[in-house]
């Protein structure tokens, strides 16, 4: 990796974690047992070894100008480990926390970062932007250069970003651990790890801008449009809704710039467009250039990928008020995000339908390639995850659905069925390509994690939307007095078998993403030095024209 730079990107590299060291050694002088001392100790380890294997590559001649030739791929690589690194970490903790709620004895150990809510946004960030942003950063990388014909600008800045990136999340699950977080509903890491995934998401941003401006091919294709709407969106969200004044630099405590009820209305505009641009933009990017490259089949309609592109981007904006339906926010906001919420199912029903009918004639790949069929179920969660989230959006459900396990059933019809699904799916695509193998080390071991990851999800959101039903119905029955039929003690029994439910359909998704791991080391350990001719260094646009 360190002998592909350049010697003026060494260099630079030196001076970026030299910088980086001295920031974690002031932290941790600083902190005096506060976390940010912690967090100063893990900056500053992490920046001396980066260093000194920088060090030792610092004198290694001068890479040559053959490598211009073709594109740039050891980032992307690199990113596909630790996706699904973070993937097995992320959803070993979603078990748990999943069986803590049906056995809350298993803590294991007695102490109070090992507590339910310590250790479930561990759960949600490591799968979120551990698994899933890991992997939006390693598959654009790849699709950019393919459908621009560029190669990446330079070497040093994506290596910038991925291993940034990952800094960010260490920190920010550490932080967790330690139960330093910004209170909110998505728990929000410490002020000093925001401005870094600032810098960081920055440079990601300049990296697609340079390519694209760089590119051989005239026409940018519509994944791009997906990938840069997720990166552009995503920092605006992440720069507003974490404003926040710090105690003290010495400190990792601080307070957020809003309150009350605008802080409500700040938070789930993050919030929903979080989903909007990290889970469904971005992994709408990796769609529409997987699917249509596995099925050897140019895409639907490529004018109605551009129309659900500018729907979606329009309407997710306003739909964040409807998880604040029956609140202090004002009505007329309330119907607001209430309306563009059941609109938006028109964009994102665009989407699912071009995926699904740009599998036409393709059916029987479908049938015989479980890759594939990892995009076709992908496809088919994303649009009963989007129908299930305008329906749940009108306020006369919402009343029976909010606060109940039935939105932890659609969150995770989402998660697992959609954005888990399209991302094993165009890993199992990309993992030959990029080690230039035929074909996965066991494509029956790709089968076998299918029905597990299917099954898995079934289980699990079957399980949530019984309990949730169930739930609002207990929570909203009264007795001929007019008191409360149940206690919510009576609800939390009820809902136990769900639960065990629940923490099984997790582990079966869990078992099924080791599978995944095990497949894809496997697959690297068995590459060839010789080069297999791959069909995703082929640019998509020219298919996705022919097919208008």
């Amino acid at each position: 990796m360190i002998s592909r730079l350049t010697v003026s990107e060494r260099h630079l590299a030196l001076f970026v974690l030299g910088a980086l060291a001295l920031a974690g050694l002031a932290m941790a002088v600083g902190g005096r047992g506060d976390p940010l001392a912690v967090h100063g100790v893990i900056v500053l380890a992490a920046s001396l070894g980066l260093g000194f294997l920088v060090l030792s590559a610092l004198f290694s001649p001068e890479p040559g100008e053959s490598r211009l030739a073709e594109y740039y791929d050891d980032p992307t690589k690199a990113g596909i480990v630790l996706s699904l690194a973070w993937a097995v970490v992320g959803m070993f903790f979603g078990v748990w926390v999943a069986a803590l709620l049906a056995w809350p004895e298993l803590t294991f150990v007695d102490s109070a970062w090992a507590s339910f809510g310590r250790i479930r946004p561990v759960h949600t960030s490591g799968v979120i932007f551990g698994f899933g942003g890991n992997a939006l950063i390693a598959t654009s990388f790849h699709v950019l250069q393919r459908t621009c014909r560029a190669r990446l600008p330079d070497q040093f800045s994506p290596w910038f970003v991925l291993i940034g990136y990952n800094l960010f999340c260490v920190i920010a699950a550490s932080g967790y651990l330690m139960g330093m977080t910004q209170s909110k509903e998505y728990a929000e890491p410490e002020w000093y790890a925001d401005i870094w995934l600032v810098i960081v998401w920055v440079v990601y941003f300049l990296i697609y801008i340079r390519t694209l401006a760089r590119r051989k091919e005239p026409h940018i294709y519509v994944a791009n449009w997906y990938y840069m709407a997720f990166i552009l969106v995503v920092a605006v969200l992440h720069i507003v809704n974490n404003l926040a004044l710090p105690v003290s630099f010495g400190h990792a405590k601080s307070y957020s710039l809003f309150s009350g009820v605008q802080d409500a209305m700040t938070q789930w505009w993050y919030g929903h467009n979080a989903v909007a641009f990290f889970l469904t933009a971005g992994f709408l990017g990796m769609m529409y250039y997987y699917l249509p490259k596995r099925a050897e089949r140019p895409i639907f309609s490529y004018r109605l990928s551009i129309i659900s592109f500018w729907g979606i981007t329009f309407m997710y904006m306003w739909a964040g008020a409807h998880h604040l339906h029956y609140t202090a926010l004002p009505q007329w906001v309330q119907t607001l995000g209430m309306t563009f919420s059941v609109v938006l199912l028109v964009p994102s029903w665009a989407s699912a339908g071009n995926a699904l009918a740009t599998l036409n004639g393709a059916w029987h790949k479908v049938r015989d390639d479980a890759t594939l069929r990892f995009m076709m179920v992908a496809a088919v969660f994303y649009g009963l995850s989007t129908f299930e989230g305008s329906f749940m959006a009108i306020r006369a459900v919402n009343s029976l659905s909010h606060y109940t396990d039935w939105t932890v059933g659609h969150v995770h019809a989402g998660a697992l069925g959609w954005v888990a699904m399209i991302t094993f799916g165009s890993l199992y695509a990309l993992v030959p390509w990029m080690w230039k193998q035929e074909r996965m080390y066991s494509p029956k071991l790709i089968e076998v994690h299918f029905w597990l990851a299917l099954a898995g999800t079934v289980v699990y959101v079957f399980a949530m939307w019984n309990s949730g039903i169930i739930q609002g119905l207990m929570w909203r029955t009264y007795n001929d007095s007019g008191t409360l039929a149940y206690s919510f003690i009576d609800s939390l029994v009820a809902m136990h078998p769900y639960y065990i439910a629940r923490a099984f359909g997790g582990l079966l998704f869990l078992t099924g993403a080791v599978v995944c791991s095990y497949n894809v080391w496997m697959t690297i350990r068995m590459a060839r030095v010789a080069r297999v001719p791959a069909k995703g260094d082929v640019p998509l646009y020219g298919a996705a024209q022919a097919g208008e």
